[in-house]
């Protein structure tokens, strides 16, 4: 589904990404370890339109989108919940959960999936007439996600979906998360936490300093002793 191949970012004189190419297939949670600056952001953020690239390609489905904007990535099936979960604190939460259908016309499907959110994110629905910005970090990443899914993407994003949260949170983040892919959703998954991400991927790729220094299956990584000692506590 997608194809990011040798893939460049300069930030001025800074090589944020080196000749980076990964895939991700239709159907899989594929997930991208790395310490902080590795370049995990920037990947997705070049991927979903939001950074342009030194030089590389990115193909959706077969179709080169390397020029093709943010908005218009979107309209092809791109969604990306950035790092920090960024909601409109001022606006409701139904007022952000429509800003996620904004490219839509299709009223009577997007009150269908409004009511899909809602049943998979029950607390957004007690809270659809409060302030986001009054909502817990653990509702507000449920709002972001949610937001996500009201574009009716075939591949999200999913950028440091735990950070800040509480370990219950966390574990029913990740539950959600493998739902959301169960139900026919593709993801790529940025995450800090290797153990539960690596639960839960099909595929994962390591990011040091710019570079792909690792690949493998989920399972393979997680009885890797590289990553065990860099980032599983062993």
């Amino acid at each position: 589904m997608l194809e990011i191949n040798n893939i460049n970012v300069h930030f001025g004189v800074i090589h944020a990404l080196k000749d980076v190419s990964l895939t991700v297939n239709e159907g899989e949670i594929v997930t991208l370890l790395g310490a902080n600056g590795a370049g995990k952001t920037t990947t997705l953020r070049t991927a979903s339109g939001l950074k342009k690239p030194t030089d590389g390609n990115i193909l959706l489905n077969g179709k080169d989108i390397t020029q093709t904007s943010a908005q218009e990535r979107v309209k092809m099936g791109i969604s990306h919940v950035p790092e920090g979960r960024r909601v409109f604190p001022a606006m409701t939460v139904l007022e952000n959960l429509e800003l996620g259908a904004y490219l839509r016309r299709d009223r009577a499907e997007i009150n269908k999936d409004l009511k899909m959110v809602y049943d998979r994110f029950p607390i957004l629905y007690d809270r659809k007439k409060q302030s986001a910005g009054t909502l817990s970090g653990g509702e507000q990443q449920m709002l972001a996600i949610g937001r996500a899914l009201m574009s009716r993407p075939k591949i999200l994003f999913l950028d440091e979906p735990s950070m800040g949260l509480a370990p219950l949170l966390v574990q029913e983040i990740f539950s959600i998360i493998k739902d959301i892919n169960e139900t026919g959703t593709t993801i790529l998954l940025v995450e800090q936490n290797a153990s539960m991400a690596l639960q839960i991927a099909h595929r994962a790729y390591v990011l040091e300093t710019g570079s792909i220094v690792l690949s493998g299956t989920g399972s393979e990584l997680m009885q890797s002793e590289d990553i065990r000692k860099a980032y599983l506590g062993g």
